[in-house]
């Protein structure tokens, strides 16, 4: 089926900034509450939300099967268990819906007050209700970087780093949308010199610059599926900030690895941006030696081009821009990230949500963490106000963004934007 949703010469009949992350060919998916209390599922043209839920009511989506309440709940986990073949079908009708030379809807006053919202008058919710999180470990500057510090500096990589996505699973409990604010944990920590704990706030809170995939169903328990079919299982992609406790993170994580150290908190984007809508910025991802085994080998563009930064901001200052990356950098794909996952036959569902890792480029300004900008705390991050960062203050704002864009159109994420509060108290 073809994806007419992204044709570079449609034109929308809503405004759309220039440099708008969310022109007429990006359609993406997430979950809003408007100022009646309604939580609906919708889209978004330019600085406006719309409400899909309305536009399914009022037979906007005539001809696609969907459940009756399809747009009107308060996850996208149902339209998502539906399968690629709707999500085109839907997004394709969308951007008709929005074409500016389609008059039925762009004419119909009445039935535009009920559909279109602007943006600052809804309020973003998490869009999916994420079953199982999964995050990998997947950018090989990244884990260089951290063995490096942390391990023997010859020997940075363990042997299984280049044979496997390394990943965890994570807490589904603590992920939560842009605006969200972060309260400082509390943990044991192990001072240098020190031979027992102590139990307080965590000193070295840092950042993690990721993104994530969520997928549809994949499997039945026990399947496996193979790395050339899993694309069509990856519903979509968000930002993601994979906060750290660098500290509690040291002390605790042999032999197990990460636990209290990361799943305090973990932030995402709120809207979903289709695989089909990223389709443009396919590209080739590093290579990998040495060969991986059969069920992960694949060929071809399995990468995306997406451009990432991060930016510090303290409380009444201008933000600074402390990282710039790219998704491309990643040595093991999402592909391959789902095919190891399902290789033992784990079972994926809809909705579950699947992180990077913390995606560090090859350059110290392209690093995706303040352990590595900052070299464990040696080399301090200057700000625009003129402080130094180690790692993230009380009331510092971390604001991570993230677009594709070629010479014909623009396809971003947004913002993934998050305050660092300190430890919270019961009130």
């Amino acid at each position: 089926m073809p994806i007419t949703a992204n044709d570079i010469n449609r034109k929308s009949w809503l405004e759309v900034p220039k440099n708008s992350d969310f022109p007429i060919q990006n359609i993406p998916f997430g979950v809003f509450l408007t100022k009646e209390n309604v939580v609906t599922v919708g889209t978004r043209i330019g600085d406006f939300a719309i409400d899909l839920g309305a536009l399914q009511q009022l037979n906007y989506f005539e001809g696609i099967e969907l459940t009756d309440d399809m747009f009107m709940q308060d996850t996208l986990n149902d339209f998502i268990s539906d399968g690629q073949k709707t999500w085109r079908l839907v997004r394709n009708r969308i951007a008709e819906i929005f074409d500016a030379e389609n008059p039925v809807l762009r004419d119909n006053t009445k039935h535009k007050d009920v559909v279109i919202f602007k943006m600052e008058d809804v309020e973003m919710q998490l869009p999916v209700l994420i079953g199982d999180y999964t995050d990998f470990y997947s950018s090989k500057e990244h884990a260089t970087n951290v063995g490096k510090m942390f391990r023997d500096p010859e020997n940075a990589l363990l042997p299984n780093w280049l044979h496997i996505p390394v990943g965890y699973h994570g807490r589904s409990s603590t992920i939560i949308p842009s605006g969200i604010p972060v309260h400082r944990p509390l943990g044991q920590t192990l001072a240098a010199g020190e031979t027992n704990p102590v139990f307080g706030p965590s000193k070295s809170i840092d950042f993690e610059l990721e993104t994530a995939f969520i997928t549809t169903d994949v499997n039945i328990m026990g399947e496996s599926i193979p790395v050339d079919e899993t694309e069509q299982y990856i519903f979509g992609m968000v930002l993601l900030n994979d906060w750290s406790a660098r500290d509690i993170q040291k002390w605790e994580y042999v032999p197990l690895g990460p636990f209290l150290a990361k799943n305090f908190a973990t932030s995402i984007s709120p809207w979903i941006v289709t695989m089909d809508a990223l389709e443009p910025f396919r590209t080739a991802g590093p290579t990998q030696e040495p060969t991986p085994l059969p069920y992960l080998q694949q060929k071809g563009k399995h990468s995306f081009d997406i451009n990432l930064e991060v930016a510090i901001q303290p409380e009444k200052a201008e933000p600074t821009i402390v990282s710039k990356s790219n998704f491309k950098y990643m040595y093991w794909t999402m592909s391959q990230q789902l095919a190891h996952h399902t290789s033992n036959g784990c079972r994926v569902n809809s909705g579950d949500m699947m992180g990077s890792g913390t995606i560090s480029g090859p350059t110290p300004d392209s690093y995706g963490s303040m352990l590595e900008l900052t070299w464990g705390g040696k080399n301090p991050v200057k700000l625009s106000d003129g402080t130094e960062r180690k790692f993230i203050n009380d009331n510092d704002t971390v604001i991570m963004k993230g677009f594709c864009q070629n010479d014909e159109v623009r396809i971003g994420f947004g913002e993934v934007s998050s305050k660092l509060l300190p430890p919270f108290v019961k009130k």
